[in-house]
C-alpha cells in the first residue's frame, strides 16, 4: 500500500475559513500508463505489438516506437507536473517551464522566438514537449541527450529563467509545502533531509515523459480504422510517403522525427544572424545550419515553424521545399545540404493534401491539468 501526506497551502485573497486547501500527490498513473508491483507507470500503447522489422524501410504504419523514458512513480511524475508549471524555479519568480512550453500551445509558445527571463529575446523557437519521453537528442542542435541534462540549460541560463543551482534548492527547501511534497515523491527521504536538485531533475524528466500523444487519426488509422482518415487526408498521406515528396525519410513515423540532425538551409527572419545550429555542438563544419528534424506530432498547434520560426504556417513550411535545393541560404555560405533536398515540384493539389493529412496528427486526448495552486503560491501566469 502507497502513503500519501497530507500537507496544506495558505492561498491568497480569501477568508480565513476557507483559506487553507488540501494538496497531495496523485497515487495512479497518467493516462496511457499502468502501474507495475514496484509502483512505477509503464507505458501501454497498440506500438508496443509491434517490431521494426514488421516494416522495413520508412513510412510503415506497423513500426515500433525506439525506447523510451519511463518508471516513474505516480508520485514523481505528479511532483514534476507541479514543478513544470511554477515559476518559483526561476530567479524572478515570473517564468515557468509552461511559460515557453504551453500546453494550449502544443507545448510551444507561439513565438518565432522565445522570450525570456527580463522579456530578454532568445535566438530560437521553443520546441514541443510531446513525446519527447523517446528522443534521443534535444535541444533543435542536438546538444543534449537526456532531459535531466536539457532542463538545466533553460533553469540556469543567465537569459532564460535566470537562476542558480545554490538558489533553486535553497528557495524550494524554504517552501514547507516542496519538502512535504518531496517526501512522497522519494519515501526514502529521512525526515527533515533537504531537497536535492537530482530530485528536481528527476521529478520534472518524469512528468515530461508522461507528455504522450499517440492516439491521433492517423494513429488509428495506422492500427487498422481505415475509416479515421477520409479521401482527402489518405492521399495526403500517399504524398507524404511518396518517392516525389519523400517526407517520411525525415519525418518517420510513428514519431515522425527520424531523430537526426539535417541541414536543410531553411531561412532565417529578417533581421536575424545566421544560425550556426549544431555546427557549434559537434564542432564539424559540415553541420553548419544543421538542426534535429522535428516530429510532426500537434504539428498544428505549434506554429510557426523551423528553429527560427521562419515559416507562419504550414503551407509556408511545405512551399519552401519545392523552391529549390539551397534556395534560401545566404550569399556567403556553403552548406553541406542534406542530400533528401531536393526539387519535388508538388504541386498546389499535393501541399493541400499534406496540409489536411498534417491535421490528422494532432492528439491531445491525454492533456495533462494545470495545478489549480502551486505550492510556491505564486501565479503559474506570472
Amino acid at each position: 500500500m502507497v502513503c500519501t501526506s497530507i500537507f496544506f497551502v495558505k492561498t491568497k485573497n480569501q477568508s480565513p475559513k476557507s483559506s487553507w486547501v488540501n494538496l497531495e500527490l496523485n497515487t495512479n498513473c497518467p493516462p496511457g500508463f499502468v502501474k507495475d508491483e514496484q509502483n512505477r507507470c509503464v507505458s501501454r500503447n497498440l506500438y508496443l505489438q509491434y517490431s521494426i522489422a514488421d516494416a522495413p524501410g520508412v513510412g510503415g504504419l506497423k513500426t515500433a516506437l525506439p525506447a523510451a523514458r519511463e518508471g516513474f512513480t505516480p508520485q514523481q511524475i505528479d511532483l514534476g507536473r507541479y514543478l513544470f508549471f511554477d515559476p518559483v524555479l526561476s530567479a524572478n519568480g515570473k517564468i515557468s517551464c509552461s511559460t515557453c512550453h504551453d500546453p494550449n500551445k502544443g507545448f510551444s509558445d507561439g513565438l518565432a522566438s522565445s522570450i525570456g527571463i527580463n522579456d530578454y529575446p532568445l535566438q530560437r523557437a521553443a520546441p514541443s514537449l510531446w513525446n519527447v519521453a523517446y528522443l534521443k537528442l534535444l535541444y533543435w542542435d542536438g546538444r543534449a541527450a537526456s532531459l535531466e541534462e536539457q532542463m538545466q540549460g533553460p533553469l540556469f541560463s543567465d537569459h532564460e529563467m535566470g537562476n542558480s543551482p545554490e538558489n533553486l534548492v535553497g528557495t524550494l527547501n524554504n517552501i514547507v509545502a516542496y519538502r512535504h511534497l518531496f517526501g512522497q515523491a522519494f519515501p526514502e527521504k529521512k525526515e527533515n533531509e533537504p531537497i536535492l536538485l537530482d530530485e528536481v531533475y528527476l521529478a520534472i524528466t518524469a512528468f515530461q515523459s508522461s507528455l504522450i500523444s499517440l492516439n491521433s487519426r492517423y494513429d488509428q488509422y495506422a492500427h487498422g480504422h481505415h475509416q479515421a482518415l477520409n479521401k482527402n487526408e489518405i492521399k495526403g498521406l500517399n504524398v507524404f510517403r511518396s518517392f516525389v515528396a519523400r517526407c517520411a525519410e525525415c519525418h518517420t513515423p510513428p514519431l515522425f522525427t527520424n531523430q537526426q540532425l539535417a541541414v536543410i538551409g531553411a531561412p532565417e527572419p529578417h533581421g536575424k544572424s545566421f544560425d550556426p545550429g549544431a555546427e557549434i555542438t559537434f564542432n564539424e563544419k559540415t553541420l553548419r545550419g544543421g538542426f534535429k528534424v522535428p516530429s510532426l506530432r500537434n504539428i498544428t498547434k505549434t506554429a510557426p515553424y523551423s528553429h527560427s520560426g521562419a515559416f507562419k504556417n504550414l503551407k509556408e513550411a511545405i512551399r519552401f521545399y519545392t523552391l529549390g535545393r539551397g534556395h534560401a541560404v545566404p550569399k556567403g555560405e556553403k552548406l553541406t545540404l542534406h542530400w533528401h533536398i531536393w526539387e519535388p515540384k508538388l504541386s498546389d493539389e499535393e501541399i493541400d493534401l499534406l496540409v489536411e493529412f498534417l491535421h490528422t496528427l494532432t492528439d491531445e486526448s491525454f492533456m495533462p491539468s494545470e495545478p489549480e495552486i502551486l505550492p510556491s503560491q505564486l501565479n503559474s501566469n506570472s
